[in-house]
């Protein structure tokens, strides 16, 4: 064996040149590699061995590319000049992969010969997802395998295609034994040597792009099929149009030129690098300066789930689908057996979808054991209440389970809003209370609040964090207050919506200007779809603890009529019977008239220029505030928050990567003219943001 260098190793089993790549965690293509693999094909070419196996160590194949290097200057060989010593060289080459062959793995396993696997392997081209395309000739050489509607269904979605479905579509030659790739691929390299196989270069198999030249209505089609997934992105787009170059261009190397001017259009637009700090953001937010890396955290072994209303069903589902055993506890046997139908009918509706074995589905509800008996959450090693969302509620709950709940064990709530602190003063083991804020549905939305309180022990929050990631969600870390990050936020971008259907919009030109801009929906849509009742509730509590609040009372007159939105058939918008559809109401607009009639308002036209501006800087604002303050760590995760939790367009980067993607002088000028208008007492600009402004810096250093 020989150490071509720290990385990468070249061996000979017989007529067969092994070239081992181990760079761990994922073999990422950084110079390093990319340096080993060159010089590791040069003189395998240049050796009397007869096929050549490219293998990883560790727990994948090259999984992509080091992003780390993304914008900056590369040194050594390229990705491309290593793909040239692959793809010409003179003897077959056979890509061995297991784990993940993704992005730029995948684009070098594509320039081998052969391709085998095991069943456990996984190949895409995920870049869309980094507001990117594949750059090194994936969008050219990926129709040619897989054809053409296949190749754009993979490059826009980044979906990752199962090792078996991948033999399936002829992106891999054969599957081999699990634990057995080595000894599959050399099999498989010397079958290629004693049969004579041909060095079949993707690059040259024109049939499948032959069979799609002429016919523009498949990407026609495509583009119309996915035009609201795609809304708002320009790297979907750019990846239809490299795949169609590949269909069109005059040679390979015309689509390889195609492919890379699009991919340059990409790399030097905000969309790539909002979406790009959107992926290091999700790892940063798992980091706690503050807490000690050997911080242990505790054991969970069992749930206690307090509620089995909608919210609570949902959370006791994420544990089940973690394989954690929860016991769902409701007092009233009644509200218990409707939890338990409701969540039998959210599992049965994926398995009618096809997304869950019903084996499954019985495994799941299996784990989830109903109770009307506080007690039977006494052993849990959490307990987690998703009572009703009201002060005096919860703390009479904390201290029942208090009471009952074994020591050691983490008490947490569901709360959306309210003081942790209090609720964990209503215990003698404040140390152990959290605030775990999920968000509706709980079972599919990813974001998960984690609240740290003034006496929460490290462990207890190091064992929260890692709880939400066993759970697939986003954890991020909020300190105590009213609303945490994101409904405290939500708040001031809430009041600019009523404020601007005060002055003279309507509630769909709101929603449709915010949608249009890229919200996944408007506010009052949103509204509807949580339920108003609710925001009445906080409303009415807040305006009792801040009597000098100023709000719109509008919204109250909505909700004194019961109309509480979707579950209700009415809200800010009419609802036909079984449906979630929006119909613009007129009634709610005269009454809006009249409310501006009755309060001596002045209506004027709006722009949705406007709209957005107010909206968007009054989260941003809130934002300077909450980092200010410390109670978020970092401006990323009042990012994370939004882009996890509240629909914002992920290429847009989350409030305040937008904000420092226009700059925040502007935001300061716009924040300025709005104290000059309507309710402009509400315009403080946060301190924060006026001295960044002033020095010309950024919320994101």
């Amino acid at each position: 064996m020989t150490a071509i260098n720290p990385v990468t190793d070249l061996s000979q089993d017989g007529e067969i040149a092994v070239v081992t790549l181990n760079s761990p965690p994922v073999n990422a293509l950084s110079a390093q590699v990319r340096e080993g693999l060159f010089e590791a094909f040069s003189q395998a070419n240049a050796s009397d061995a007869k096929a050549i196996v490219l293998i990883c160590e560790g727990r994948t194949f090259i999984a992509g590319a080091d992003i780390s290097e993304f914008g900056g200057a590369m040194t050594g060989p390229s990705l491309q000049d290593v793909q040239g010593q692959i793809e010409s060289s003179p003897k077959p080459v056979v890509a061995a992969i297991h784990g993940t062959a993704l992005g730029g793995g995948l684009e070098v396993a594509l320039c081998a010969h052969y391709r085998v696997a095991v069943p456990s392997a996984r190949l895409g081209l995920p870049e869309v997802a980094l507001g990117l395309l594949p750059g090194a000739g994936g969008t050219q050489r990926l129709p040619r395998i897989v054809g053409v509607e296949k190749a754009l269904e993979m490059v826009t979605s980044g979906q990752h295609v199962p090792a078996k479905a991948a033999l399936a579509i002829s992106l891999v030659d054969e599957l081999v034994e699990e634990g057995k790739l080595r000894e599959g691929a050399l099999a498989f390299a010397r079958k290629a040597v004693a049969e004579g196989k041909p060095l079949v270069k993707v690059r040259d198999n024109n049939a499948k792009l032959e069979a799609a030249r002429g016919h523009p209505e498949i990407f026609a089609n495509f583009r119309k099929a996915n035009a609201r997934k795609f809304r708002g992105f320009l790297a979907p787009e750019n990846n239809i149009k490299a795949v169609e170059a590949a269909v069109n261009a005059a040679s390979f190397e015309a689509g390889l030129n195609d492919e890379r001017r699009l991919f340059m259009e990409l790399m030097s637009g905000t969309q790539a690098r909002a979406q790009q700090y959107f992926f290091f953001s999700e790892r940063k937010a798992a980091k706690i300066d503050d807490i000690p890396d050997d911080t242990r955290p505790r054991d969970v072994r069992k749930v206690g789930m307090i509620g089995a209303g909608t919210m609570g069903g949902g959370i006791a589902m994420c544990f089940a689908n973690a394989g954690i055993p929860v016991v769902l506890v409701d007092s009233a046997q009644e509200a218990l057996d409707r939890g338990v139908q409701r969540i039998k009918g959210n599992y049965a509706a994926t398995v009618a979808k096809g997304r869950l074995a019903q084996s499954d589905m019985d495994k799941r509800m299996g784990l989830i054991h109903p109770s009307v008996n506080l007690g039977s959450a006494a052993d849990a090693d959490i307990v987690v209440e998703a009572v009703f969302e009201r002060m005096d509620v919860k703390e009479d709950m904390f201290r029942k389970l208090d009471a009952i709940v074994q020591q050691g064990a983490i008490l947490a709530t569901n709360t959306s809003t309210l003081d942790v602190d209090r609720i964990a003063a209503a215990t003698t083991r404040p140390q152990e209370v959290i605030g775990t804020h999920f968000f509706s549905p709980a079972n599919v939305m990813r974001l998960l609040e984690v609240v740290r309180g003034s006496k929460t022990a490290p462990d207890v929050l190091a064992t929260t964090m890692k709880l939400g990631k066993t759970l697939k969600k986003v954890p991020v870390v909020s300190g105590v207050c009213d609303g945490f990050i994101g409904n405290r936020m939500l708040e001031k971008y809430g009041q600019q919506s009523l404020f601007l259907i005060e002055e003279g919009a309507t509630p769909a030109q709101v929603d449709a200007a915010l949608e249009r801009w890229g919200m996944a929906m408007g506010p009052f849509t949103m509204y509807d779809m949580a339920g108003n009742d609710i925001g009445w509730e906080i409303r009415k509590r807040r305006a009792k603890e801040r009597p000098d609040m100023v709000y719109s009372k509008f919204a109250d007159r909505i909700c004194e009529k019961g109309w509480f939105g979707q579950k209700t058939g009415r809200g800010w918008y009419r609802y036909e019977k079984g449906s979630r559809k929006p119909i613009r109401d007129p009634e709610v607009e005269e009454m809006l008239a009249q409310y501006r009639r009755d309060l001596n308002i002045p209506q004027r036209s709006v722009s949705d220029d406007e709209i957005v501006e107010r909206c968007i800087f009054a989260l941003v604002n809130e934002g300077a505030r909450i980092l200010e303050e410390g109670i978020a760590l970092r401006a990323s995760d009042i990012d994370m928050v939004y882009l996890t939790g509240y629909g914002f367009p992920p290429y847009r980067g989350g409030p305040m990567f937008y904000a420092d993607s226009v700059g925040l002088g502007k935001v300061l000028t716009s924040i300025q003219s709005f104290q000059k208008g309507y309710q402009g007492s509400q315009w403080q600009p946060a301190p924060l943001l006026v001295k960044l402004a002033k020095e010309g810096k950024r919320f994101n250093s």
